[in-house]
């Protein structure tokens, strides 16, 4: 069986204080905490596949499970869209590097959709854009013709996409703004193919002088350029807030050299490391996981985790981190926490959690969403039947051009985007500059923040350290002070050596190589210099 502690998500692996745990559920005289209702859900259907050591088992090869950002309880096998709200889903583990081939045709679809669309446009808009001369022939038969045959294939082929997410949210009965899309872009096509192929059919009074009906080629082939733009650059922004979580994952070394039973040493994959085998940790190294010290000292840069800039001695017993850097001396530690269940896989974890977190301004957004396209397609709808009862002779045509501008104007592009994707890019972002945020209420919570505290060095400063004075306490001055003092930690790689030594060479002062060096760890350094 696998061990899981009592404050550990079984599903997530995620250490969870009091106030963060969502939901508890009890499976065989055990009491289980979890992160989020998905996490309980998956664990209350298959509650043996959490709990079973699965270390030796083969990994099932190409197998990702994705889900949706806006609804975390969409999980499917492989890339695809959200039935729901139709946007694009990602990886559930943030190691996992997402296909990009998504991000590829939606560019490809943008670019030639907007190179087809600006002919259009120009042509639709003649009396801003083109002079006098052409005015006429852009109102022509021929330029109707061209304005179809350009705006066809940005409907039919750029918009595709919309199409299946829009029939898909009709399916599960989640209308979006891909409902709203593919009706309003649809509509304006079929009704400009219409008017350009059958102008009899509108009244007198809505042609034009030479008997044309009004097209909205360009309205649909604009509204599909403008979408596309906006998949490109959501797309983008996930991929770009996917790597900086991985980029904390980056800290880790991708080796580690191992001390075998008879004392030889070799290198092998951090991913091969079992829990209870004897890791050499050398000057300069990271170490490679979560552990205790077995034998040796010395200083360990833990700034990548705790954000505290000075080292931290370490000696037989104390445990390290992994991630964390190695100072001067070589250390051996045994491993105590491998793969998933290092501090530095928690914590990346916890970062993808943040992200697909809800805040409560998110619950309102999703409300108004589940509300708002059914009014705006009964708007659209009574719009038509008020034109057709009460618009005279033109009310077909006015009906047709109306219900359309409803559709696409209320389009709610941004509505169910912008709460999920401002959570994504701050906690991404906040992650690469080294803040991590539990979940989304944090982020929320920050607008009432009126007083930050903040107890760790390296947080606000510099995070190295400076001389500040030299002071003498004896018969020699300063700088003969600063010059013997610097001139013996110029051999040491310590970081109050490197501040004293940065100090006297601001100064101008002409170092001198010790005589003689010694490094006492946890105490200092001693030197000879001048037979002083």
């Amino acid at each position: 069986m696998k061990i899981v502690e009592a404050n550990q998500d079984p599903v997530c692996l995620m250490k969870l204080d009091d106030d963060a745990i969502v939901e508890r559920y009890s499976h065989e005289g055990r009491s289980y905490v979890f992160c989020s209702s998905r996490c309980a859900s998956r664990f209350k259907e298959s509650p043996e596949s959490f709990l079973t050591d699965q270390k030796d088992e083969v990994p099932v090869q190409g197998h990702v499970d994705y889900t949706c950002p806006m609804h975390p309880e969409v999980i499917q096998a492989g890339p695809g869209s959200c039935p729901k709200c139709g946007m694009a889903l990602e990886p559930v583990d943030p190691l996992e590097e997402a296909d990009d081939d998504e991000l590829r045709d939606m560019q490809r679809r943008f670019v030639i959709s907007g190179v087809l669309t600006l002919p259009v446009f120009v042509l639709a808009m003649a009396d801003v854009f083109l002079p006098g001369s052409l005015q006429s022939w852009a109102q022509s038969p021929a330029s109707m013709w061209l304005q179809m045959a350009l705006a066809t294939p940005v409907i039919f082929w750029g918009a595709w996409p919309f199409f299946c997410r829009g029939v898909a949210s009709v399916r599960s009965r989640s209308l979006n703004m891909f409902t709203l899309v593919s009706l309003g872009v649809l509509i304006a096509w079929i009704y400009s193919v219409v008017a350009l192929t059958a102008p009899g059919l509108f009244p007198e009074d809505l042609l034009s002088e030479k008997g044309h009906a009004p097209i909205y080629f360009e309205s649909a082939a604009v509204i599909v350029v403008l979408v596309l733009l906006g998949q490109v650059l959501e797309l983008k922004a996930r991929g770009q807030t996917g790597a900086a979580i991985r980029e904390l994952l980056n800290l880790a070394p991708k080796e580690a050299l191992l001390i075998e039973e008879d004392g030889r040493e070799s290198m092998i994959a951090v991913d091969q490391i079992r829990i209870g085998q004897n890791l050499r940790v050398r000057p300069g190294e990271s170490v490679p996981v979560d552990g205790v010290v077995v034998d040796g000292q010395s200083t360990v840069n833990e700034a990548s985790i705790t954000g505290e800039s000075m080292p931290v001695f370490k000696k037989a017993g104390d445990r390290v981190i992994g991630s964390t850097v190695n100072g001067e001396g070589s250390l051996v530690v045994q491993a105590e926490r491998v793969g998933a269940d290092t501090l530095l896989s928690q914590i990346v974890r916890m970062v993808a959690q943040a992200q697909r977190s809800e805040v409560p301004i998110q619950r309102v957004v999703d409300r108004v969403a589940a509300w708002f396209v059914p009014i705006v397609l009964l708007i659209s709808a009574g719009t038509a039947v008020a034109w057709m009862t009460w618009g005279a002779s033109n009310g077909v045509a006015m009906a047709i051009a109306n219900a359309v501008a409803v559709l696409i104007i209320a389009c709610p592009c941004a509505l169910g985007l912008a709460t999920p994707m401002s959570i994504m890019v701050a906690t991404g972002k906040a992650a690469r500059k080294g803040v991590l945020f539990r979940d989304a209420r944090a982020i929320e919570g920050m607008q009432n923040v009126t007083l930050l505290a903040v107890d760790k060095t390296g947080t606000l400063t510099e995070g190295r350290p400076e001389v500040a004075k030299v002071a003498s306490a004896g018969s020699l001055d300063e700088n003969e002070v600063l010059l013997l003092a610097a001139s013996a930690e110029r051999a040491s790689e310590h970081p109050l050596a490197r501040a004293v030594v940065s100090y006297a060479e601001g100064k101008g002062l002409d170092l001198v190589s010790p005589d003689e060096f010694t490094s006492v760890t946890g105490k200092g350094i001693k030197a000879r210099i001048n037979d002083r």
